[in-house]
């Protein structure tokens, strides 16, 4: 173990004084990280990040006042800006979360083994977009498209394919039809799932979603699964490559990399 002075100093927020404990309990036998602050509500919280620098915020995100939402939006304007890592009773936020580049979101209850995970993604992983190689720019891995999920899950040893994916809605588990999917993002070792006009964080990464999901489904970047049953054009970017007009309501463009776009066309047909 390093010595206190040298291990990333955390911060836990929450407004019940249990969790804080069990929180501080849990940190100091993970050894990984300081606890040198505590808050019981988002105000309590913006003092203590204008205070000292912190590398990581333990954050629940329901609390009388300022919300933890709130508190992230603040500390990424700080000029040493922690890793987010938002703890709560309340799945719902998830999609705001990561909108706020939270490195993990962790649901109540949760483990030692869950929090480990999860501080070091924090503390490992700054900048990445993909826990399996995502990321803004470049090819799809290998610089070649997926074949179908059904395909793939039929040969032995490989993961069962994903006929529905379910995802948090309202407080509720809800399944979604694969084919309903229009396209999924790379979100830090998550994925986001678009359709016609709603967008879900789902705890899939965008690799295993392509490994998994069955149907049409096509890797034009290595931030994007498409479906390419939902397909609506293919346009020049201004960049002069491609990119995919899908039919969802927002007539979502996305990208594909150069090394994709002859394999895209000719899946397509075009």
């Amino acid at each position: 173990m390093r010595d206190d002075d040298t291990r990333p100093r955390a911060l836990i927020v929450d407004d019940e004084a249990p969790a804080r404990a069990e929180l501080r309990y849990l940190l100091e036998e993970l050894g990984d990280v300081q606890v040198v602050g505590e808050a019981a509500n988002g105000n309590e919280a913006l003092q203590l990040l204008e205070s000292i620098p912190y590398d990581l915020v333990l954050l629940d995100i329901r609390m009388p006042g300022t919300s933890g939402l709130d508190v992230a939006a603040a500390a990424r304007r700080l000029p040493h800006p922690p890793r987010i890592v938002f703890t709560t009773a309340h799945p719902d936020h998830a999609v705001e979360a990561f909108d706020l580049e939270a490195a993990d979101y962790l649901v109540k209850p949760f483990d030692a083994a869950r929090l480990a995970r999860a501080v070091e993604r924090a503390l490992t992983q700054p900048g990445s977009d993909d826990g399996a190689g995502g990321g803004t720019g470049g090819d799809a891995p290998g610089g070649r498209g997926t074949s179908s999920g059904a395909e793939q899950g039929s040969e032995p040893g490989l993961p069962r394919p994903l006929a529905k994916v379910p995802v948090q809605k309202d407080g509720r588990t809800v399944l979604v039809d694969q084919r309903a999917i229009v396209y999924a993002s790379a979100a830090r070792g998550y994925s986001y799932l678009k359709l016609a006009d709603e967008r879900f964080l789902v705890t899939f990464s965008l690799n295993e979603l392509e490994r998994r999901l069955r149907g049409h489904f096509f890797r034009t970047h290595r931030s994007y699964l498409v479906n390419l049953d939902h397909v609506r054009e293919l346009v020049p970017d201004f960049k002069g490559a491609l990119a995919c007009v899908m039919n969802d309501r927002q007539r979502s463009r996305v990208e594909v990399s150069r090394r994709q776009a002859a394999e895209l066309r000719r899946r397509l047909g075009a």
